[in-house]
This record gives structure tokens, sequence and C-alpha cells, in this order.
């Protein structure tokens, strides 16, 4: 027989006048005032609602600049020597500098430079600044030919629209003047940063001329250089001033068309030609082009739109929509505006999901309510949801929050945990009315009893949240609004609990049986835990605690096991994303021409038109589908392409933030695919992958099929750097490591970085018969410029357009091999010299591309890898066959690990840099909880069992162990400790009231099994819809897991440690008892 207490009312008074002023019998006995909170939090919330941004994902600062600079003429080892260098020397100075990544080519050097995962707001902004003065300030330490260098901190905007421009009978120029005054109109629409052209070549006026036929003529290059110039130099014409005015005078010096160059004199040997008579002038496009863009195969220009920060993305589409609907309607028949991609249309479907999934959750957050504690009950708990979401969302709008995959996420995550509080705070109520209380003292009584408990387990579940809102790198501040949304929504859910839920219980709640006399009278409280459930609770209790060594040891065995079970989970880093689109990279061998890069395009682009939906169709307008469908057994089949766009010379604007867009490269190409369903893009994949591997078409370049991923770009997802200065030592340990790569059967598609040298022509000038014929090193590099690329002589005004006027030799004379030698040059006094009367050709091969990061030579080995494996997984077993290579390595060169593991271990270290931080908020709310060091120990020693459970669905459900799993078993801690302060408190208030120890440790989780229960199992059920999630699914995995077999070992070990930590014993019977 338990002991009772008689005297119910003193005791509530006395607990009520030590903890002072009760918040929730305030509330009650203010409902008018209440009842207007609730109404006007209500109104609030669905405002806020409508006015947060929509976006796919949060935005963040990309901490990477692009500096780039054009020297023509130089190889790639002289721009590594005589510009990069230069330029990495000051850029080392940068502040907050990460590291620098550089690559040459012939003509052309990049360097990416990456400021630290730590750097936010403002500070990148203020590096960019730095970055520009550290450049400024070497300019003239440069080649004075070069251009640049040029800055790009635009490099992470993240394109909302991009739409493309087609028309069979329309040339390119056209186009794109039609694309900018759609671009004028565009920028006029709200919530528009920025507008920018994708694709458009630069036109040219080109001057070709037979070298042989200047020779004969006696006409020097230069002499027809000169007579173009004089055409179009802008000078001062004079004025005459008046007695009232000044009237400037102007010469029409401009041409206005190919007729007036072509009628331009030249003056050569005493002589006048028309140039017309001795150059062929044409209009055309730079050659060759530095960008090409084509959609469905034909020729476009594009147009990127940026929404500015903050924005509606749905309202921009809105708006999108309606002005290329007028701008359609004024382009010229035949002139087609495709969208390519559309993050509007995206965001909305994805909110779309989210919110399905969202109110799946909430209907079984209401079922188990409904079932657990009776229909009225639950309509109690199933109020405090929209009132706590509503307070959350006004905080969240104010605080500039949008509503993105990561928020949207966080709310479903809350879901489960937001109630906690107001079945808590009701469950008390309820089983008071039971026992006997009236319904004012039983609303209030939650405040005395639990709420300061509920508050401190409440904190601290959000301090489990705590370092993934504060992790200093890329992924902490991707994912760091996790701890904002489940923060405010808890806190929220406590503010409910106390103040609202009081009052709702008040009016809601039925009338119990009653168990006991009313207040002022004495009444059992051990009847309303007298179920068959809490007696079977007591004696698993019971035995707990009379051996608790036994349990503390089988719980440090599971706990143990647990822990070898992770090191099995397949470790990944970001999850891939279910958007429908397919990426193909094309990689032509380093220092190939834009053009076989886009002839390697033209012929991918033949496979796929067959299979793209015939426009005017159903499947031409189908919008993409996200359900996976089955498709193992399946071919590809027409329809299963929307459309398709081809880049040739860099990759594709950033339409998905974690695309990186790729750095301009003649050799490289990108084809995006806009499949209609996942199952369509998984058809697409094998089959491309397949066709690449077996048609010799295509091997002459390597071919990469990608999904998109999400977090942070990382390339191949498998890398390994070989760093040293020696770029020959460097190529040979390079190619060793990838020997060593190709063995790991989860390895495929193992290459470099750079396979092949680059051909090259070796002028070897006979320098004492040059000077004799009067001409110097410069003068011959300048000639050979002129005649076989082309050099700028002059401009030609067009409207707002100025294009440049490119004089060379014809194709006959600069683009055959065999006829280089005859090339004729001219000296400065005009007599021509063929060019192998000045010096010997040989062929021979150098390095096309030149990478180096932090100033050290770098050969990257990477690799794909076979679906179903992990590539932090596979990296690690590469790096084990590595360790030997490693041991006999020549000093001064190292093997350095890249790809995901690399960022996946940057993103871990940051969270786990927040852990000390972590662990001293989480002992300083136990310590104020508790006042005691062993019951804070104890809560502290409870936060780990959540990891058995989390470990062992994880497996259950082979999913992998990621950045967003982790988060979820770092938050585990937080959940389960909640718990047991509750029941901490539970065992201070039964001694209090009378119980023994022993039976008070046992009583504590008797009496808080139901509510620890039903908390725990709405948490749980809350997170099935999330399982289906590709982003979301291994965190809501771990949290059922861990959260499931936590409570029960809680409700177990608790009792167990408490009763060897406090020394307690069991009290002896009395004789006869």
């Amino acid at each position: 027989m338990l002991p009772t207490d008689d005297h119910d009312s003193d005791r509530r008074q006395l607990l009520a006048s030590d903890l002072g002023w009760n918040l929730s019998r305030w509330a009650v006995t203010h409902p008018a005032f209440v009842w207007f909170l609730m109404i006007a939090s209500s109104i609030a919330g669905l405002a806020a609602y409508w006015q947060m941004g929509r976006a796919e994902d949060p935005t963040f600062a990309i901490k990477t600049m692009v500096v780039g600079a054009v020297w023509p003429g130089a190889t790639a080892e002289e721009m590594q020597r005589y510009v990069a260098r230069r330029i990495e020397d000051k850029l080392r100075e940068t502040p907050k500098l990460d590291f620098l990544l550089t690559y040459c080519i012939a003509d052309r050097m990049m360097t990416l430079v990456q400021i630290k995962d730590s750097v936010r707001g403002k500070d990148v902004t203020d590096t960019w600044y730095q970055v520009r003065k550290k450049l400024d300030d070497i300019r003239g330490e440069l080649p004075s030919s070069l251009i640049g260098p040029s800055v790009d901190d635009e490099y992470g905007d993240v394109y909302s629209a991009i739409y493309a421009f087609t028309g069979d009978d329309y040339s390119l120029a056209e186009l794109k003047r039609m694309s900018e005054e759609a671009r004028k109109r565009l920028l006029k629409v709200n919530d528009i940063e920025k507008v920018d052209l994708v694709g458009n070549q630069q036109e040219q006026i080109l001057l070709e001329f037979s070298h042989r036929k200047l020779a004969t003529l006696g006409i020097t290059p230069q002499q027809i250089f000169d007579s173009v110039a004089r055409q179009s130099v802008m000078l001062r014409s004079g004025s005459v001033d008046t007695l009232e005015d000044r009237i400037h005078v102007r010469v029409d010096r401009n041409f206005s068309g190919i007729q007036q160059i072509e009628a331009v004199p030249v003056e050569a040997s005493g002589r006048v030609f028309r140039l017309g008579d001795v150059a062929k002038v044409t209009r055309s496009y730079e050659t060759p082009p530095s960008f090409l863009m084509r959609f469905n195969g034909k020729p476009a220009v594009g147009i990127a739109v940026v929404m500015r920060k903050g924005g509606n993305v749905l309202e921009l589409g809105k708006s999108l929509i309606r002005e290329w609907e007028a701008i359609r309607e004024e382009v010229p028949s035949g002139v087609q505006i495709d969208t390519i991609a559309f993050q509007p249309r995206v965001v909305e479907a994805s909110v779309g999901e989210f919110l399905n999934t969202f109110f799946e959750a909430l209907i079984i957050v209401l079922i188990v309510s409904f079932l657990s504690l009776g229909l009225r009950t639950g309509i109690v708990v199933a109020l405090s949801v929209p009132l706590v979401l509503s307070m959350s969302l006004v905080i969240m709008n104010s605080m500039g929050m949008n509503l993105d995959r990561i928020t949207l996420g966080a709310l479903i995550l809350s879901l489960g945990l937001l109630v906690d509080d107001a079945i808590i705070a009701v469950e008390m109520m309820a089983v008071k009315m039971e026992q006997g209380w009236s319904r004012l003292d039983a609303a209030t009584f939650s405040w005395t009893s639990t709420a300061f408990p509920m508050f401190s387990g409440t904190l601290i579940t959000v301090a489990g949240f705590l370092p993934v809102g504060f992790a200093r790198s890329t992924s902490g501040e991707y994912a760091g609004g996790i701890f904002w949304v489940v923060g405010i929504t808890l806190i929220c859910s406590w503010i409910v609990a106390v103040l609202f839920t009081p009052l709702l219980g008040l009016k809601l709640l039925p009338d119990p049986a009653v168990r006991g006399s009313g207040s002022g009278g004495s009444h059992e409280d051990h009847d309303a835990f007298d179920t068959p459930f809490h007696r079977l609770l007591r004696r698993m209790v019971r035995a707990a605690v009379a051996r608790p060594w036994l349990v503390i040891a089988t719980t440090f065995g599971l706990f143990v096991v647990s822990i070898y079970g992770m090191s099995q989970l397949q470790q990944q880093f970001f999850p891939q994303s279910s958007r429908p689109e397919l990426l193909v990279d094309v990689r032509m061998n380093e220092g190939s021409p834009i053009g076989a890069t886009s002839q390697m395009l033209a012929k991918i682009e033949e496979k796929l038109e067959p299979l793209r939906a015939v426009p005017g169709t159903a499947l031409a307008h189908a919008e993409p589908s996200v359900s996976v469908g089955d498709a193992s057994d399946q071919g590809v089949q027409p329809g299963d392409i929307q459309y398709y766009t081809s880049y040739a010379g860099a990759g594709s604007a950033r339409f998905f933030l974690a695309l990186n867009p790729d750095l301009p490269n003649p050799s490289f190409g990108k084809i995006v695919i806009q499949s209609s369903s996942i199952a369509a893009r998984e058809r697409l994949r094998r089959s491309l992958k397949e066709t690449f591997r077996n048609d010799p078409v295509f091997s002459s370049a390597s071919m990469r099929v990608l999904r998109l991923d999400f977090g942070p770009p990382v390339g191949f997802p498998v890398q390994f750097r070989v760093v040293g200065q020696d770029p020959q030592v460097v190529r040979q340990l390079a190619d060793r490591v990838r020997e060593i790569m190709r063995q790991n059967p989860s390895a495929v598609d193992v290459n470099l970085e750079w396979e092949e040298p680059a051909k090259t022509i070796q002028v070897k000038i006979d320098q004492d018969r040059a000077r004799l014929l009067g001409l110097s090193p410069q003068e011959i590099e300048l000639g050979l410029q002129t005649l076989l690329s082309g050099s700028t002589v002059s401009f030609y005004r067009e409207g707002t357009e100025t294009l440049p006027v490119v004089a060379r030799a014809v194709d006959e004379e600069r683009l055959d091999l065999d006829k280089f030698q005859d090339i004729t040059l001219f000296t400065l006094g005009g007599k021509s010299v063929p060019l192998q009367q000045i010096g010997q050709l040989e062929y021979a091969q150098e390095t096309p591309i030149v990478w180096q990061r932090n100033q050290e030579q770098i050969l990257s080995v990477r690799c794909d890898i076979i679906d179903g494996v992990q590539a932090p997984d596979v990296s690690k077993q590469i790096d084990r066959e590595l360790a030997a290579m490693r041991s006999e390595l020549p000093p001064g060169y190292r093997i350095d690990l890249g790809g995901s593991i690399e960022e996946s271990n940057k993103a871990n270290s940051a969270l786990f840099g927040m852990f000390p931080i972590m662990i001293l908020v989480m002992l300083t709310l136990l310590m104020a909880q508790v006042q005691n060091f062993r019951k804070m120990i104890l809560i502290f020693g409870i936060a780990p069992l959540g990891i058995i459970g989390a470990v062992a669905s994880l497996h259950l459900f082979q999913a992998p162990f990621g950045f967003v799993a982790l988060l979820g078993v770092i938050a585990l801690a937080g959940m389960d400790m909640r718990n047991s302060v509750i029941l901490v408190d539970q065992i201070e208030q039964d001694i209090r009231q009378g119980l023994s120890p022993w039976e008070a440790v046992i009583e504590s989780s008797v009496r808080r099994a139901r509510p620890v229960i039903l908390t725990a199992a709405t948490a749980i059920l809350a997170m099935i819809p999330l399982t289906s999630s590709v982003f979301w699914g291994p965190m809501a995995m771990a949290i059922m897991g861990g959260l499931s077999i936590a409570t029960f070992l809680t409700l177990i070990n608790l009792p167990a440690i408490y009763v060897l930590l406090f020394r307690i014993k069991p009290e002896p019977q009395p004789v006869g008892e």
C-alpha cells in the first residue's frame, strides 16, 4: 500500500506560494484577454505565412571569387610563371583565405579565391573588396599586353529562371537584339535583381586577305590596318564661337555599312587601292567562339534572371509569366521562346510536397492524441498545433526567414515535438480531474508541477540542435535554419502549454469519473496508475532497481554494439536530389578547340532527339514528375526527354544552388537534360552510360552522366590530389595513384585532371637572319597572330554596339599546316619574307593546363562510383591502399584526400567543434533545474542512449549515415534528456509528498510513463511522412529508432542508475505484512 496525502489543497497552495505567480492560473482567470491572444496569434500567423518568401533552398553566401586574366599568345606555363604566380603571391595576403585554386591554359588563367567557411555576411563582401584592392596594387607588375585581371564575385548567383530564344530564320545577332529588348523589360519587374544574357556571341567585321596577293601588290598588312583605323579614330573637329553661341563642328567618321568599309582607300607604293579589292570584308561572329549554346539542337541565346534577396519566388514566377506572355506577342513570327529552368515551378511543387507531408504528419499527431487521450482531450492538443505554428511563423517572418527546403523540413520535424508540452499539461490536468480535483485547480497544477521542468527540457532539446545552428561551415550555414526553426517552435509550444492549453482544457475537457474526494478531502492518487499497463511497468521498474548493475551492464553492452554498428553504416555527405534533370559533362583532350567540343555535343544530341517529346503533344507539355516508378526492366522511350540544352566552352548557368558553374574551357561541354520523371531520368542515365561506354563515336572524349546532388558541390565524388613541385614527378605519382584506384571494384571512369599533352609548332628563329631582315621576335609573333588568329585593327559602331574590325589571312592560307612554312611576314620597310627564311619549324608537345592549389603543383586523380555505394566509403578504401605508396613518397610530395569525404570531414569538424558549447549549455540548463551534481550527471549520462536505436534503425532501413542523419543523432541527446529531466523532477515531487525514496523512484517512471510514451510516440509517428523524403529521410529514421529505444531505456535505466548514485535501498517490510 502506497502512502496517501489527505491535504492536497494545502499542498497545492504551498507549492503555489513557493513558486510565486502562476501564469496558468492568471490565464484561466482572464479568459477574454487570452481568447483575444489566441485569435490575434492565429490571424498574425496566417498573414506571416502569406508574406514569407518562398525558395527552393536557403540563401547563403558562396565564398568563392573568380579572378581571370587573358594574355594572347602565352603558353600555359608562361601564364603560370609570369601572371598566375604574381597574382597568387599577392592574394595569399587576403584575410580569412582558405585556399587558392589556379588553372592556366594557353592565353588564359583563372584563380578561384576560396575564403574560410566561417566567414559570414558582411565579412564576405569586405573580403572581396580587399581582393580587388590587392589586384589593383600589382597591375603595373603584370605584362603590359595582359587583359585583366578581372574579378567575378557573383559566382554564387542562382538564376531563378532561364529562357532560350531560337529561330530557324533568324541569326544569332537578331536573336541577341530581341533578347536585349526583353532584358530591358524584365529589369522593370518587381523582385528582379539582375538579368544576364547567356550564349550571345560577339559580332565582328572580318577583313580576310591573302598574304601572297599582298606581297604581289606590294601592300603590307599594316598599311591596310592604318587605313581602316584612320576612318574611325575619334578626334575633336573644333568649334566656331558666334556672339550668342558656340557651334561645334562634327565629322561623320562612322561606317554606315559593309559597303563603306569596302570603299576605304589603301595607299601603297604610290598607288591607291580600294579595300574591297585587296581584302574580303564580311560580317561574322568571333572566331573561334568563346561560348556556344543550343536548345534542342538549335543555336540559342539565353536570358537568365536573378531574384533579389528576400523575394518571393512564387510571386516572381507569376510576374514573369505575365511579362513573357506580352513579350511573346511582340516578337516576330518564327521566334521561339522556351523555358529552360523555372524555379517558381520547382518551389511550388516542393512547397506543395512539404505541405502534403506536413498535413500527413499533423493527421498522425491528431490521431495519436485522439486515440490516447480521447476525443475532447485530443481536441485540446490539436488546437495547440495551429497556435504554435502561428506564433512561430510570425517570429520567422520577422527574422526574414523564407519557406524553403530547410525551414519546411524543420517545421515537420518540430511537429512531433511541439505537442509534447501540451500533451504533458493536458494529461496532468486530466489525471488530477480523475483524482477529484476541481477544474480550476487541475488546469493550473501543471504550472506548479511540470512547467519549469518542461521549460528546461525544451531548452535542452533546442540545445541538441545548437551545433548545426552555429557550425562555421558551408553545410552548417545551409542547414542552420533547423536550429532556429526548432528553437522557435518548441519555445512557442511551451508558451502555448502554460498559457493557452489550461484555458482550452478548462472549457473542453470532459467530466471524468471521480476516483476520490474533492480538493478539500482525501483521495487515492495511486488509483489513476493502477491500470494493467501501469502494473506491468511497475513490475519491470521494480525488477530493474532490484538488479541495477545488470541493467546498466546490458545497456552498456548495447551501446558498445551500436558504436560498432555505426562504423559499419554506409557513409554519405549529402543525398542525391529528386529533381528530374540529368547532366552530361563532356571533356575533350585538353587543348581541343571549341569546334571539336561542339561537334561532340552534336553527336550526343543526335542520340537525344528521338527521345524528346514531340511539340504539341501531351508529353511535351507534361510537368516533370518526381515519382520514382519502376523502370528496372524498361528501356528509354520517346517522351523521356522534355527538352535539352547544350553548352560548349563552359557549363550552364547556376539554376540549382548545389550546381557549381564550370569554368571557361574550350575543351569542355555540358548538356542539361530535362527528363519527364525520375524513372525516365534513371532510364536515360543507364542508356547514356552504356552508349558512351560501347559506341566508338564517343571514344575521343571523357563523358560523365550525373544527377544533381544536395549540399556543397564537390565535383567528382572520389578525388586524390597529388601535390609537389616537379610536374613530371607529380605526373608519375598520379599515374601510380590511378592504377591503385582502378583496382577498386567500386571505382568507375578513373581519370586524371588532364590526360594528353597538347600539340604545338615551335618556330626556332634564326636571330642573326631575322635582325638582318629587320624583324624582331615580337614582330614575328604579332605577324603570325594577325595572319592566323586575327588582330583587332579598328571598331565599327552600330547603334549602341561597338563591333571590332578583325583582320586575318584567308582560311586557305592559315588553316593548312602543309603550307604553314610558306606564310609571308612583312618587315617595317614593307618587304615580304617567307617564314621559312627566318626560322625552322618543329612539331612538339606542351603541357595544356597547369593546376595549382596554394601555389603548389597538383594533379587530381578522380573517379565516379557504381550505384549502391557511397563516396566516403570508397575514398577510405582507396586511401588505405595508398598507405604503402605514401610511405615511399619523395620529400616535398604528398597525396591529399579530396571529393565528398573532404567536404564531409570539414562539415563534421565544424559540428564537432560546437560540441563543447552544446555540452556546456546543456549542463548549465540541467544544473539550473536540478541543483545537484549527481542528478546532473545522471541525466546527462542518459543522453547517448538514443544512438542504440538510431543505428539499429539506419541498418534496418539500409539508410546511409550522412550529414543530415548525424544532425538527427545529435538532436536525440536533447530529446532524451528532456524526458529524464521530467522523471527526476517527478521523483523529487513524490519524495516531498511523502513517498519513500525507493517507492518514489519506482512511481516516478509509472506516473510519467503515459505522457513520456505518448510524446515519444507522437514524435516518432510524426516522422513517418519524412522517411520518404530523399533529403530528410535518414534524419527521420535515426530519430524514430533512437527515440523508440531511448524512451524505453530511460524509463528503465534512469531508476536503476538513480538508486545506485544516491545509494537508495528498499525499506524493510514490517513483520507479518
